[in-house]
């Protein structure tokens, strides 16, 4: 007689357990040119935890954005990634409008502000995005671009009220809960 095939968790079973813990802390981005690179992250103003080499072939770089903690490590023989092929890295904000003016102040190009007409999240196609900063100023809404050196893509995302972990989660604004759940009111 063969043994029993063991069974597998469904996806209820894992999401009913207790979650393993687990944060992101480092992105690994892939660049062409490592001192270019450095300045670029250097004129962003993100802070410099690492600069080390071993001999003419092995160079890490680790950056941390202001208020981050998930940092972004790059250099060489880091990663065998093409460089420019990070795409839709996310960075939050406060406020979309100021940053974007401090990135042109500091002689970065950044895009001017835009938003999904759809008011939850942009679209990757272009498709249903609008110029200029969500009218309602909806948290999640509004977006600014840009590119490092190697074409490395950043996203700007202006959140001022947190989305919920769960229905019926009361630590968020209704605005949210209406955009993510539906409904008129919390736990409706």
């Amino acid at each position: 007689m063969k043994d029993a095939a063991p069974t597998c968790k469904h996806a209820t079973d894992i999401a009913n357990s207790n979650p393993m813990e687990m944060r992101l802390e480092v992105v690994v981005i892939p660049v062409s040119d490592v001192d270019r690179a450095k300045a670029f992250y250097t004129d962003l103003g993100w802070r410099l935890d690492l600069d080390h080499a071993v001999g003419d072939d092995y160079r890490v770089i680790q950056f941390t954005p202001s208020g981050s903690g998930c940092s972004v490590i790059f250099g060489k023989n880091v990663t065998a990634a093409l460089p420019g092929t990070a795409q839709g890295m996310h960075l939050i904000v406060s406020d979309i409008q100021a940053v974007c003016n401090e990135l042109h102040r500091r002689g970065i190009d950044a895009s001017e502000p835009f938003h999904d007409e759809g008011g939850v999240f942009h679209h990757s196609n272009g498709k249903c995005i609008a110029n200029g900063i969500n009218p309602d100023r909806k948290s999640y809404a509004s977006y600014a671009t840009v590119l490092d050196p190697d074409g490395n893509g950043w996203i700007f995302q202006e959140v001022t009220a947190r989305l919920p972990g769960q229905r019926g989660d009361t630590s968020f604004t209704t605005q949210l809960y209406q955009v993510v759940w539906g409904g008129d009111a919390i736990g409706t």
